[in-house]
Parts: C-alpha cells; sequence; structure tokens
C-alpha cells in the first residue's frame, strides 16, 4: 500500500512523498507560543487566534494518526540576484511567477486524497497552507527536508525552491525518518538579508522580512525598510537563493508553475498605470492578486523611488491623486526621493 501510495503521488505530479506522525513535540509548539508573545509575527492576526489549534495537527483533528506530506519543485532556474540588478523592473518572487501553487497542488493533492480513501477505508483532510497546521515542522519531521536557519524548508534534491502540501489521515501507516540537518556552520542566508530579519538562526522577525513587509503588512511600509526593498515587488527569495544546496535544485517540469516571461522583469512604468482592473486582468489565477492593487502599487512606488531614475516621475504624478491614501502618501515620498537621486 505505501509503495503504491508513493507512485501513486509521484504520478500525480508531486516530486517527493514522505510520511510522519499527526503530532508534533510540545517544543514546536511552545516556539511557536513564544514566537507570537516575542511579537514576531507582526500583524498576522490569525496565528494567535489560531495558536492552539495550530500547535499540533491533533488539536485541530484529534482522530488524526498520519501525516502524509508531499514536495512539488517550482525551480525556474532563474539567476535571481541578476534580477535585482535591473532596477527599471519589478522583482516578483519566484513561487508567485505564475499560477497559484495553492490551485495547482490542492487539486492534484485532492485526486491523491481520494485515491487512499478509497483504497484504504479511512478519512482524510487536504491542507495546502490554509488552515493553522505547520507543515514545516511536519515536512522536516517526515523528512522532506530540514529547517535551515531561514526556517524554510531544504532539501538535498530540490534544494529551497519547493512547495508542500498534507494530507492528514485516520489510517495508521509506517513513518519515515526525519531528515538531519546539513546547513553545518553556514549562515549565508542570515548573512545576506536585506533588512536583518534573522535575530539568531531558525528565528525570523517578520516585522524586519522584505516577504511579509510587501505582502501581509497593510498600510504604509516604515520608512526604515524601503531603500533595503529595492526593487522588489512583491516577496524576496535572497535567503533561499544563496543557499548552497539549490546546486542541486532543478527546474520545475510542472507547466502551471513555470515563469510567464511578462512577470520575470516587469517595466515599473508599466506596472504604475495599472487600475484595479488592470492589476486584476494582469495577475488573474497568481498569488500576487491576493494583495490587492493599493498594495502592489505601494511596492512598486518604493521600487521605483530606488531605480534613481527621474524618467519614473512623469508615472508616479498622477498617482498623487489616487483614491488609495496608502498609494498617495507613497507617490509622494517616492517623488521626493527622486529628486535627489
Amino acid at each position: 500500500m505505501i509503495s503504491e501510495l508513493k507512485s501513486k503521488a509521484i504520478s500525480e505530479g508531486f516530486d517527493a512523498v514522505r510520511i510522519t506522525s499527526a503530532t508534533l513535540s510540545r517544543k514546536i509548539g511552545a516556539d511557536l507560543e513564544a514566537y507570537i508573545e516575542a511579537g514576531h509575527h507582526g500583524e498576522m492576526i490569525w496565528m494567535p487566534e489560531t495558536l492552539e489549534r495550530r500547535k499540533t495537527p491533533t488539536a485541530m483533528w484529534p482522530e488524526a494518526r498520519s501525516a502524509i506530506m508531499v514536495a512539488m519543485n517550482y525551480g525556474q532556474g532563474l539567476d535571481a540576484f541578476a534580477r535585482l540588478e535591473k532596477k527599471s523592473t519589478g522583482v516578483i518572487s519566484t513561487y508567485a511567477l505564475n499560477r497559484d501553487y495553492h490551485d495547482v497542488i490542492k487539486g492534484k493533492l485532492k485526486h491523491l486524497a481520494t485515491w487512499f480513501a478509497t483504497q484504504s477505508g479511512n478519512d482524510v483532510k487536504v491542507f495546502v497552507d490554509t488552515a493553522p497546521l505547520m507543515e514545516k515542522p511536519l515536512a522536516a519531521q517526515a523528512g522532506l527536508g530540514w529547517q535551515g536557519k531561514h526556517t524554510n524548508l531544504v532539501s538535498r534534491e530540490l534544494g529551497s525552491w519547493f512547495f508542500v502540501g498534507s494530507i492528514l489521515t485516520t489510517a495508521e501507516l509506517p513513518y519515515d525518518e526525519p531528515e538531519t540537518d546539513h546547513c553545518g556552520s553556514c549562515q549565508a542566508c542570515i548573512d545576506i538579508c536585506p533588512t536583518k530579519a534573522f535575530p539568531e538562526p531558525h528565528k525570523i522577525d517578520a516585522r524586519r522580512c522584505i516577504s511579509y513587509l510587501t505582502i501581509e503588512h497593510k498600510g504604509e511600509i516604515p520608512v526604515e525598510f524601503r531603500k533595503a526593498i529595492g526593487n522588489r515587488i512583491y516577496g524576496c527569495d535572497d535567503c533561499l537563493a544563496i543557499c548552497p544546496w539549490n546546486k542541486f535544485a532543478s527546474q520545475s517540469h510542472e507547466m502551471k508553475l513555470q515563469a510567464r516571461a511578462d512577470l520575470i522583469a516587469p517595466a515599473l512604468s508599466e506596472l504604475l498605470q495599472l487600475d484595479d482592473a488592470d492589476f486584476r486582468k494582469l495577475f488573474s489565477g497568481s498569488p500576487v492578486k491576493r494583495i490587492g492593487r493599493d498594495s502592489f502599487i505601494r511596492n512598486v512606488l518604493i521600487a521605483a523611488s530606488n531605480s534613481a531614475d527621474r524618467t519614473m516621475k512623469p508615472f508616479i504624478m498622477p498617482l498623487l491623486g489616487d483614491t488609495a491614501e496608502v498609494v498617495r502618501n507613497t507617490a509622494k515620498w517616492a517623488l521626493q526621493e527622486l529628486e535627489f537621486a
């Protein structure tokens, strides 16, 4: 049954599948509680609201016995740092260069879960980063990889470029061994962080993280972080891209995750002209769409100010009268920055 399950997962398009207990250690739950008490979750209020259910999968679903964990490669073979050098273009995080991974993975995972439920007669529940489930610790416990010093998963086969999905089940399954931590003395991910978001290895302060600031944070981004954001307009890949284990990474074979040519290096001047309808059309089916046009234009304005390109000014000027306060205020700041560029 287990070999059939793993073969079925690969046939669905997943790159790895491992199995572990549906219970996480008390230490993991305690670490999460300490993280929230320190305020490192920022404005992500769903974390404290779901803390008790999030500590271990069985707190959310007491009948769960095993977790079937899958990985899907989204590597693109792009030079993440070369994209940062093109200051008049925007950088969208590698994972968001095409379709929303939630949709891509969930469909495949439901097929796998339905097959398993039919074959085994057990109940199943599918999760792809949308429930109070700590998927990274579960994936590490299952052996899909280990949590690096940047807190993200690292795999000896996939590097840092992979998504994780979960099937919880009432079935009692044999467990795979956890992966060993292979970071050693390397801390390249910590050293490269533009905003120094890692107070220490294996700990991140989301309030300083560019991915958090450009995606989760609402309202104006603190001025102290704007220069460090550079031309990143949605997320940040630096701590992932610098990892030496990426030498084993390969390009994704999933067509829906392969980068759209128009999103690899979009011109900031064109993005600044997007109204809400244009934004929704450009990012239809993309994870970028979920942050909304106003937050996105806020990010693009910061990138434009960091370009030191005064030809951006005519595209910024109309935004001084934008209906969104965050856009108006960031546009005013961006113009002032360009005056001294």
